[in-house]
């Protein structure tokens, strides 16, 4: 585990509120349905703890471990060659709620916090949250505007279809 400090501030605000964006930053909140069920629930949670939905979409994950957990340092790479440095923050593993977020170290192209949560509702539909707020960081980040924050949420739905698709099979509807 590095001490590299983070990027920004308040850390760890995601847990208690995701849609939660302080003032200067854009927020990302983007839902999507997986199906029903607890075979469901269990496998799209195993998915997102481990990284495997991030390396299913073609992203480079290198992590300080194989499963989130605060403190583990994880650099994301996209296309090879974009380097986002993150730390996780907090994890949550419950019967029906799992997930983690993570925050920005030194060299990451935006500042801010992402999360990703795979939550089963009361009545058994399993749904996956990716929530952030950020802002540019590095000079292409900023100049990159309306348009960074498009790939952004792209991103963001593009993890609910990775995870849907690695969970085929499993909903109980």
């Amino acid at each position: 585990m590095s001490s590299a400090p983070f990027t920004y501030e308040p850390v760890g605000a995601t847990r208690d509120d995701l849609t939660y964006c302080p003032p200067g930053f854009h927020p990302l909140f983007v839902r999507t349905r997986l199906g029903e069920g607890q075979k469901l629930f269990h496998r799209a949670a195993d998915a997102v703890l481990t990284w495997e939905m991030h390396r299913a979409m073609g992203v480079g994950i290198d992590a300080t471990a194989d499963r989130a957990a605060p403190g583990v340092d994880v650099t994301v790479t996209l296309a090879g060659l974009l380097k986002a440095p993150c730390r996780i923050i907090w994890t949550t593993d419950e019967p029906r709620r799992t997930g983690w977020a993570y925050g920005t170290l030194e060299g990451h192209p935006e500042c801010g916090e992402e999360a990703f949560l795979v939550d089963r509702t009361g009545d058994g539909t399993v749904w996956l949250t990716v929530a952030a707020f950020s802002k540019g960081a590095k000079w292409y980040a900023k100049a990159g505007g309306p348009a960074a924050r498009g790939l952004q949420h792209a991103y963001a739905r593009r993890c609910g279809a990775v995870l849907k698709r690695l969970c085929a099979g499993l909903s109980e509807e």
